[in-house]
């Protein structure tokens, strides 16, 4: 054999082994499945050897030319997504590159608690390190405008649940997410409410439903809460719960309510004013809702602790004070 055709040969078994390496490569992963993840930031504007690059440079331990190669193999390279992803153990190059082609951002997730107020909630926003906090110097109303709600004030109106979101998204995103859910899940709710009820509004059935979640301890108690309220709101009378004098007090209450709190006239105070207080006090779960939309067939109108958690409730004046005696006195 001439050495020309010997040089080919070897030239042919060579390519043969680094086509052989390079699939075997493809679909082997890139870190074993113990490793932690990595994480990695794609910049705009990146092809395959800007973005083979900057793996590297995050501690991705991937050769950047295979990196190159792959996308060229898989027409991937103009195709890339900019943005922050997580290699995950065991993923391997053709994995990546089908997820930065799809654009599969590393995800975050936060959840806002039932019963939160607005500012707790933007409190936890703010404190969240996967979001971009594009709503930091916005007033609750500029809020409002930016996520083009129709309601000037927030409270209330934001559903509590845990979302997703990619790494480095826009709090307005959330904000947007959390808005829009409260307003399906109390459309929904109003959809199926009860006729006889004295709300004009969904916005009332609302307030009433924020009322509900601050004031109910167990869960199975929220349709009778809420029977109570909206009995007191048929007859005229004050619904006289301090949660809603507590919110009313703002940064004055230091933890504990008393007799001069429940004197001092707000326009929350509902030992001071009749009616529902103008705004929701909270974030509503999906059982107040249901419970301020669908209370209990019950005539009372009284409730007390019984100082596990539970209520004892009472269909006139006597009762409820003869059970006041027993629970809390």
């Amino acid at each position: 054999m001439s050495l020309i055709k010997k040089l080919i040969s070897l030239s042919v078994l060579a390519a043969l082994a680094a086509g052989g390496y390079f699939a075997w490569w493809t679909q082997n992963p890139i870190t074993p499945d113990d490793a932690p993840p990595v994480e990695f930031t794609i910049a705009p504007g990146s092809g395959a050897h800007a973005a083979g690059l900057q793996m590297a440079d995050a501690g991705v331990p991937m050769e950047p030319l295979l990196f190159n190669l792959l996308a060229r193999a898989t027409s991937s390279s103009a195709r890339l997504k900019a943005g922050a992803y997580e290699l995950k153990p065991g993923t391997t190059p053709l994995r990546l590159m089908e997820q930065l082609v799809k654009g599969e951002f590393a995800q975050e997730a936060l959840t806002i608690i039932e019963g939160w107020t607005f500012r707790q909630m933007r409190q936890a926003m703010a404190a969240s390190k996967g979001l971009k906090h594009d709503t930091a110097d916005l007033s609750d109303q500029a809020l409002m405008a930016q996520i083009d709600s129709d309601f000037k004030r927030p409270e209330g109106l934001f559903f509590p649940d845990t979302y997703l979101f990619p790494k480095g998204s826009s709090d307005l995103l959330v904000f947007k997410q959390a808005h829009a859910a409260m307003l399906a899940r109390l459309g929904d709710a109003w959809s199926k409410r009860d006729p006889a009820l004295p709300y004009k509004t969904p916005y009332e059935a609302l307030t009433m439903a924020s009322i509900v979640e601050k004031e109910t301890g167990q869960k199975s108690e929220r349709n009778m809460i809420a029977a109570v309220f909206v009995n007191r709101l048929k007859l005229g009378m004050l619904l006289q719960t301090d949660p809603t004098v507590i919110y009313g007090m703002g940064d004055k209450y230091d933890g504990k309510i008393r007799k001069k709190d429940l004197e001092t006239d707000t326009p929350y105070n509902t030992y001071t004013r009749a009616g529902l207080p103008p705004t929701p006090i909270a974030l509503p779960g999906v059982q107040s809702l249901a419970a301020a939309l669908a209370p209990a067939k019950s005539p009372a109108l009284y409730f007390v602790s019984r100082g596990n958690g539970t209520s004892q409730f009472s269909d006139n004046l006597t009762d409820h004070n003869r059970a006041v005696n027993h629970y809390q006195r």
